[in-house]
């Protein structure tokens, strides 16, 4: 099998993240690290092919299927991108996503482009450029998203124009990786489940470890937690009855409780916590509700009291301004990671509680 170029699609912030999933993982050697990507080179003889489809911190993966030059601003860029399609070698690309857990067969074709800076042209003429050409390759239908979203079946291509290359991809999962096929129920605020995956791989759990969600929503924190730590005891919280029923639906199978519960008491002891995830409601999506309403101080307070000697909480913030609140309380951040999170900027931040003596 020939080696095969990959790329990784992720949130932006989260690119050294999931470079060093990549390496602990033995996937292959990272070539380039962009604005939302990880390239990476899998060796001849790579681990298990079901694992890159398993990769918890991107958003997706796929094969590089051909590259060249950024075409700049004007519309005749966006028709030069056909010339994409026809670089591509559709034989090898079908081998190779087959190989690695994709189906065989390159069925109908949707195309999703991105570019940075401003463009006189908008995604759709580049995708509609890129996919007319690679459906006429291929002898199958071509889904604009003009017409909204695809139907079942089709294979998914990306485009991207980072302002010196031009890049066409092809998904090897049937749908991206950041679906998670556990995600039945949302509820408003839910965590992006990559996001939620680099806060786990952050917080440092050990086997054995108690892992507490404070505000689990619809449960992805925890869920993460026990897919890639089994043998954690882990248990979230809520306020709202609608994201406790989402969360225990969502966990159905899985060694996570859920409770109905106030963030600013919790029904547990003091200290019990070896590690904490949490993304609180800060008034962004979710507004605070019971004790929290009346004061974030609480939430700090709360999280220091059930966090054990030496504990980590790792915690999605809206910005540095709430900082001075967990050091109030006597953590310690140790690591702060700038992200962009469904088009706003937040920040992974992780705490250290104060050990005894």
């Amino acid at each position: 099998m020939t080696a095969a170029s990959l790329v990784a699609r992720c949130v932006h912030g989260l690119e050294p993240t999931v470079a060093a999933e990549v390496l602990r993982r033995g996937l292959g050697v990272i070539t380039h690290i962009g604005h939302r990507e990880v390239r990476f080179r899998v060796a001849r003889s790579p681990a298990p092919p079901g694992l890159i489809g398993d990769l918890r911190t991107a958003d997706d993966v796929f094969l590089l299927a051909a590259q060249g030059s950024d075409v700049g601003v004007s519309r005749k860029g966006a028709a030069a991108l056909a010339g994409l399609a026809g670089a591509a070698d559709l034989a090898v690309l079908a081998r190779l996503r087959r190989h690695y857990g994709g189906l065989g067969a390159i069925t109908g074709v949707e195309v999703s482009a991105s570019f940075l800076g401003r463009r006189n042209f908008t995604r759709y003429d580049v995708e509609d450029a890129v996919g007319h050409a690679l459906a006429a390759r291929l002898g199958v239908a071509y889904h604009s998203r003009r017409g909204g979203a695809p139907p079942p079946g089709h294979s998914g291509w990306r485009v991207t124009l980072d302002g010196e290359r031009a890049t066409l991809l092809l998904r090897i999962a049937e749908r991206p990786l950041h679906r998670r096929a556990y995600k039945r129920r949302s509820v408003p605020g839910t965590m992006h489940p990559p996001v939620a995956a680099a806060m786990v791989a952050m917080a440092g759990i050990e086997p054995g470890d108690t892992v507490l969600d404070p505000c689990c929503g619809a449960g992805t924190l925890l869920i993460e937690a026990v897919r890639q730590r089994p043998g954690i005891r882990a248990h979230g919280f809520d306020l709202a009855w609608q994201a406790v029923a989402a969360a225990r639906e969502n966990a159905a199978g899985l060694p996570v409780a859920v409770t109905l519960a106030d963030a600013g008491r919790l029904p547990v002891p003091d200290g019990v916590a070896d590690r904490v995830l949490a993304n609180p409601p800060w008034g962004g999506q979710v507004a605070p509700g019971g004790l929290l309403a009346a004061s974030a101080g609480r939430w700090w307070a709360e999280l220091r009291r059930v966090l054990a000697p030496g504990g980590t909480a790792v915690v999605l913030l809206p910005g540095v301004g709430e900082l001075p609140l967990g050091i109030s309380q006597g953590l310690t951040p140790v690591h702060l990671q700038r992200v962009r999170v469904a088009g706003a900027e937040s920040f992974l931040v992780r705490w250290t509680a104060p050990r005894l003596g």
